[in-house]
């Protein structure tokens, strides 16, 4: 059975179970085939038809970086779903969930999880290590901006723009035309050695209309987005945690650049 979801209940806010929610952040990257299977077409099916169920599910378990965090997380705060709402908020957007995992069942997690400890050179791995007591959260941007190498498909060191690309950027959307939508949106930039968040500009999203699950968007929504996607509209709370935690992975990041 597909357990449908509505975004209507509140005509700002979309409301979503967490395998749905999962799979809007998961949807961009893997259209880009940089992680999660081959099963792109699927993954759009179950989010235009608004529905998911233990299909969709068994898809997003295929992703090797996003399940094994949804799981930790659940694991640490005795949740027995790593796709209840709560887990896939943490991990994508942040909560308190975050504040819950120790520092040595982080390490695990990346050492022999992960396995980072095997793919990463000794100085690299001890210096991602060394950040975790520091205030390191098992948030998705804590991942992409501090573990350089990324573990999907494409083990390229990041660059600036595929951090910003791939970190979970928001903002507020001033116009929406057809297949493009104009957001303003807080770049992250390069200040001499120091990754920083830049004064909202205007940031330009094309859509194709036949990949987009997003319906309905207008100005004053505040969205989040991932590799150019937009995900979902969110609340001004919700941003707020978001940035938080952006905020806490920039500045571990710094430490080492």
């Amino acid at each position: 059975m597909h357990e449908h979801f509505s975004n209507n209940l509140n005509p700002s806010v979309s409301v979503l179970d967490g395998v749905a929610r999962a799979a809007r952040y998961a949807f961009g990257p893997n259209k880009l085939h940089l992680c999660g299977p081959d099963a792109n077409a699927e993954v759009l099916a179950y989010l235009q038809e608004g529905a998911s169920d233990a299909g969709l599910g068994n898809i997003l378990k295929g992703f090797e970086t996003l399940y094994p965090y949804l799981r930790q997380i659940a694991e640490a705060n005795r949740i027995a779903d790593p796709f209840d709402a709560r887990v896939v908020e943490a991990y994508w957007v942040g909560n308190d969930l975050l504040e819950m995992i120790p520092v040595k069942t982080f390490y695990r997690h990346l050492a022999e999880t992960l396995r980072l400890k095997d793919r990463y050179d000794p100085k690299s791995f001890n210096e991602l290590a060394l950040k975790l007591p520091r205030g390191a959260r098992m948030h998705h941007a804590f991942h992409v901006l501090n573990a350089y190498k990324r573990t999907g498909h494409d083990a390229k060191l990041h660059t600036l723009e595929s951090m910003d690309a791939c970190r979970v950027s928001w903002g507020m959307v001033t116009a929406v035309d057809g297949v493009s939508i104009t957001v303003q949106r807080r770049p992250l930039l390069l200040n001499g050695h120091q990754l920083v968040l830049g004064d909202p500009v205007p940031f330009i999203v094309q859509r194709k209309l036949e990949d987009d699950f997003l319906e309905n968007l207008r100005p004053s929504d505040l969205i989040t987005m991932h590799w150019g996607v937009p995900c979902e509209i969110i609340t001004e709370q919700k941003i707020r945690s978001l940035e938080h935690y952006t905020k806490i992975a920039i500045a571990l990041s710094n430490e080492t650049l």
